[in-house]
């Protein structure tokens, strides 16, 4: 098998999942890009992750009102879910359509939001958009709730154009005007939830979408050139058809799986990096009939994706699940799991609780003094515990290699961590360093030792940052 099939199948995993295995990355490079490609875009035909067995060792999640334990949830779905597309598109929908815990009637609100995502998040746009609409946690989050035929609130409609939908604008004009905000506001009027029915005796119960005809403005509105007594699914509709949305959708499938883009606030006036990229997305966008997969499948199968190997800073979420998925731990559920979880807050990325509704910024935006050493310090702590399932695979790898001279050892590790690529001077430290250490013995304790901090010293390079 070629080196090049394993390095693309190596890039294919860490941008539509979240990291595999050398050995995992071996079978589906056996099996072929475009056949990967196509079950990553089926998730449905693999097996999901049951929460009702998981309550049986955490009796907290049963509930999930705490925000801990649905982050540790999540994280926990990250490391060992046979959909990593599906999970994900699940964060990348988290990052865009944002809710936090900070707002919210309980932490179990913004999870059953997340299971949307994983239903509806790789479907039609308009579909997801109307679900998201209805969307109790969203409801609540942005005041729709609190919006009356006679009292209008804007915050919903406002952000569905601003961040969800269309962005403020685009080739230096804008997407629409502050009459469409609150037009489509008062299109939205009856959008509203019911009470949450108390937690005792028999547990929480959730809040449900509802729709008040009484509390609806029937009047006629003028949203984005068209007239008529609209409601709010005639406005996603509308916006489902709008060019700008193509375009907004594009570029932030762009920025979270191809490389990074300026922060969305500076879309109005500042270009996409690969502008004919974006243009092969919005035709899938149109083609398809708004499929965010059609879409998928456009991207995985470019060209402009597959150049683009370590273009993207990793988020913290990724960070800490590409590691745990490559050193293979807390693959069942045991003790320990909520400080993993904490890691992806300490990194810079408190999941279900954003800064704003805007989210988290991403690219280079992701590090500072503080995370980088956070990153660096969880990783090698991880990579550098030889007793580890996946190290001990590295390890024996190696071992049944023969994998004793000292620039080939190095580049077999770095192979083993996902096919990286160092600077020649970074890789020649690492050498120099193994040479020093003196003669490398297959098979050894002192062989799996060096493999360890070999990896350690992988993961404390600027490059690992990248994925």
């Amino acid at each position: 098998m070629a080196n090049q099939d394993i390095e693309l199948m190596a890039h294919l995993m860490r941008r539509a999942g979240f990291g595999a295995t050398y050995e995992e990355i071996e079978r589906r490079a056996a099996d072929g890009y475009e056949a990967t490609v196509e079950e990553l875009l089926s998730p449905l035909e693999q097996p999901d992750i049951d929460r009702h067995i998981l309550e049986r060792y955490f009796v907290d999640w049963k509930e999930m009102n705490a925000l801990e334990v649905n982050q540790a949830y999540l994280t926990y779905r990250m490391i060992n879910t046979k959909r990593p597309l599906q999970e994900k598109m699940t964060l990348f929908w988290h990052g865009i359509f944002c809710t936090g815990n900070s707002k919210c009637e309980h932490g179990r609100q913004i999870q059953d939001q997340l299971d949307m995502f994983r239903a509806l998040g790789m479907g039609s746009m308009r579909n997801l958009l109307l679900e998201l609409s209805r969307d109790p946690a969203m409801v609540f989050y942005l005041d729709n709730c609190m919006s009356h035929k006679d009292a209008i609130n804007e915050n919903w409609g406002r952000e569905l154009l601003e961040l969800f939908s269309m962005g403020v604008g685009m080739d230096g004009h804008a997407n629409y005007s502050e009459d469409d905000v609150k037009e489509a506001a008062r299109a939205f009027t009856g959008w509203t939830i019911t009470n949450a029915i108390p937690r005792y005796p028999y547990g929480r119960y959730s809040s449900q979408f509802v729709y008040n005809p009484a509390d609806h403005d029937e009047d006629e509105k003028t949203f984005l050139g068209e007239t008529g007594n609209l409601n709010g699914e005639e406005i996603i509709n509308i916006i489902a058809r709008q060019p700008a949305t193509a375009r907004f959708v594009a570029r932030h499938l762009y920025n979270f799986f191809v490389a990074d883009e300026p922060q969305v606030p500076a879309w109005q006036e500042t270009p996409p990096r690969d502008p004919e990229a974006i243009k092969m997305l919005e035709d899938a966008y149109f083609e398809s009939n708004y499929n965010l997969t059609a879409m998928l499948r456009t991207l995985f199968n470019s060209e402009f994706f597959k150049n683009a190997r370590f273009a993207k800073v990793k988020s913290p979420a990724e960070t800490v699940a590409g590691t745990m998925r490559l050193v293979q731990d807390f693959t069942h559920p045991k003790p320990g799991l909520h400080p993993i979880a904490m890691e992806i807050r300490y990194m810079g990325q408190d999941l279900m609780n954003p800064p704003t509704v805007e989210g988290w910024h991403t690219g280079a935006e992701w590090i500072d003094s503080g995370t980088l050493v956070e990153r660096i310090n969880f990783a090698a702590d991880q990579v550098g515990n030889t007793n580890l399932p996946g190290i001990r695979a590295i390890i024996e790898r190696l071992s049944a290699e023969g994998v004793t001279e000292p620039r080939a050892f190095v580049d077999r590790c770095l192979d083993m961590m996902g096919s990286y690529q160092l600077p020649d001077e970074t890789r020649d430290y690492l050498v120099d360093h193994i040479e020093k250490g003196g003669a490398l013995q297959a098979g050894t304790e002192d062989y799996g030792r060096r493999v360890g901090q070999t990896l350690q010293l992988i993961v404390a390079t600027q490059e690992y940052q990248f994925a």
